[in-house]
């Protein structure tokens, strides 16, 4: 049985994944590294509890003697990396963690891996030869688009906010230990993810919390920024594609084809709460409200997935209208 080291599955995107791969893949012994620091919940992982193929270790994937001693106490044989710094507002106010935790624990956790599982550049120890790390990303270090076109695998990067500066940082160092020292690695570079378990800061689960508290639902500037958005589960799909299928080296964009403005992502979730929880009065809608607009907010994000869809045969089971409707319902009975 492999045991692979996932990184920050307390988190949103990682606590969707752990259920899923072990159901999946009963082969996999799955050891989950997390700092456990305000995005990460130990509750998120309920499903996984018991789980005799199920490890959680409380820590911080800059800590390098923490790492080598995982990776020789589970002989770990392939990482998939999530953990991660990621929401933008907080990188504008402290820019340092995100640094911190993206680039230097980015590169400290590649680094151990490469040191465990090679003997020199281009040169696998017998035995380790399949082993593989995978680093999730974001279509924000791509930087923003006009009214047209799509993100691929060679749009240059050109992040604008700290966050994405600090992501494209480790794509990079991801990149370099696959050119210099023949590393099999994987980017995969995400649309916004949205569903169950979202923590609390993010648009959509702000929404749906504001709306059903009464209170004014904050809509940046003029509402009029644009997202590719991708149900989460579509994205865990991906990932495992990726991570086992993939050639070592690339680049995978995933993406969900579900282009939405945030107008309309509030108008959506305030007219399905108006059918599913209604007022006694009045709408949902009714709350919106516009407020200041974040500092070097991106115009518009949207990704081409091409890449992976065919080369991989991965796509979306969700659209937005869809997906939707599961991720407001099961806030609604985590609210309840």
């Amino acid at each position: 049985m492999k045991s692979i080291l996932v990184t920050g599955c307390a988190g949103f995107i990682g606590s969707n994944f752990v259920p899923y791969f072990l159901e999946n893949h009963p082969d996999y012994q799955l050891i989950n590294l997390d700092l456990l620091t305000y995005a990460g919940n130990l509750a998120n992982l309920k499903e996984a509890e018991g789980c005799e193929r199920y490890t959680f270790v409380h820590g911080d994937v800059c800590d390098r003697n923490l790492l080598e001693n995982l990776f020789n106490r589970h002989d770990i044989r392939g990482v998939i990396h999530f953990a991660a710094e990621s929401h933008v507002d907080n990188s504008i106010k402290n820019p340092g963690v995100f640094v911190q935790t993206n680039v230097n624990g980015t590169f400290t956790l590649i680094d151990v891996a490469y040191k465990y599982w090679m003997e020199k550049p281009f040169l696998f120890k017998s035995g380790y030869e399949s082993c593989r790390f995978h680093h999730i990303s974001t279509d924000e270090v791509y930087g923003t688009l006009g009214e047209t076109g799509l993100f691929t695998e060679t749009t240059p990067y050109a992040p604008n906010s700290p966050y994405s500066a600090s992501k494209a940082g480790s794509d990079m160092i991801v990149r370099s230990y696959y050119h210099t020292y023949g590393m099999s690695t994987i980017i995969t570079n995400c649309s916004n993810n949205y569903g169950p378990k979202q923590h609390n800061e993010k648009l959509i689960p702000t929404i749906i919390r504001k709306a059903v508290a009464g209170e004014d639902i904050p809509i940046y500037g003029d509402g009029k920024n644009i997202r590719d958005w991708l149900y989460v589960l579509d994205h865990c799909k991906g990932i495992d594609l990726a991570y086992h299928k993939g050639s070592a080296g690339e680049v995978y964009n995933i993406g969900g084809r579900n282009e939405r403005n945030n107008n309309y992502i509030a108008g959506k979730i305030c007219g399905i709460l108006d059918e599913l929880r209604p007022k006694a009065e009045g709408s949902y809608k009714d709350q919106i409200s516009y407020v200041e607009d974040r500092a070097g907010h991106d115009k518009r994000y949207a990704i081409d997935a091409t890449k992976i869809e065919t080369e991989l045969g991965w796509k979306a089971d969700e659209s937005f209208e869809s997906g939707i409707i599961k991720t407001i319902e099961w806030y609604l009975n985590k609210l309840a």
